[in-house]
């Protein structure tokens, strides 16, 4: 079953047009279900958001986790959603915030993002395979030499990849990456080719007013807060600022 699933996944990446994000522009451009031609909204008016989710079986508690992202299309009065499942909430979360800092902060790669290690090398591929494993090993290696590790923790650390088949998942792992590759992606349509084209940075979209105004007071919560949970002061903000928008 678990087989039948994963080949069902992947195989829609022969049928399904990726949502891309401009930070040029400043625009998402969606393509629904069913549709040829796409749909491009303003950033700003994108809306993100974690579902969390649990029951109780014969087995015991379960939880399912997920996020979404969409937006209300004013030309035909629809809204657009756009969802997968997440293996955590943390995750979840992640995944929003890597899309934000992509084009609030002009991250470039996903290194700067997603490599709290620092195991992948200036001229590895950004994803986890065989180098993230070898460049572990060559750091444990070089602390051990350095006494900052002893060798007790070196012993579990071959111990945990042994029992673990060794190099097997990151081998797998080069293979899906690889297979994803290789297949024929859908065209794009010609109006989503011509709007992912660069721009002279003189034509570059600017954040709004509010934007840059709700930044600054997230920013001067978290100096303040720097312990408290980034969603809660996200919150904060956004609360203050919807009640004195009823306010004026």
């Amino acid at each position: 079953m678990a087989l039948l699933i994963w080949f069902y996944m992947h195989n829609k990446y022969e049928e399904v047009i990726p949502t891309r994000f401009n930070r040029q522009r400043r625009e998402v451009c969606f393509v629904p279900n069913d549709e040829s031609e796409p749909v491009i909204v303003p950033w700003e008016s994108v809306t993100a958001w974690v579902i969390q989710a649990q029951g109780a079986n014969q087995y015991g508690v379960q939880r399912q986790y997920g996020m979404g992202v969409g937006f209300y299309h004013e030309a035909s009065g629809e809204r657009f959603t756009l969802e997968f499942v997440c293996p955590a909430l943390p995750i979840a979360i992640s995944n929003w915030e890597a899309i934000r800092a992509y084009m609030e902060y002009e991250v470039h790669t996903l290194k700067e993002i997603t490599d709290p290690l620092d195991l992948q090398g200036p001229d590895d591929p950004p994803h986890e395979g065989l180098h993230t494993f070898r460049n572990a090993r060559a750091r444990l290696h070089q602390e051990i030499r350095d006494k900052q590790r002893g060798w007790v923790y070196g012993f579990f650390w071959y111990l945990f990849h042994v029992m673990t088949f060794w190099t097997l998942p990151f081998y797998l792992t080069e293979w899906e990456v690889g297979r994803v590759k290789r297949m024929a992606r859908q065209a794009l349509p010609e109006a989503m080719r011509d709007w992912s084209e660069p721009l002279p940075k003189e034509q570059w979209a600017k954040p709004s007013p509010e934007l840059l105004r709700m930044s600054a007071q997230v920013r001067a919560l978290h100096t303040r807060h720097p312990q408290r949970p980034i969603t809660d002061i996200f919150a904060e903000v956004y609360r203050a600022e919807k009640s004195g928008r009823r306010s004026a």
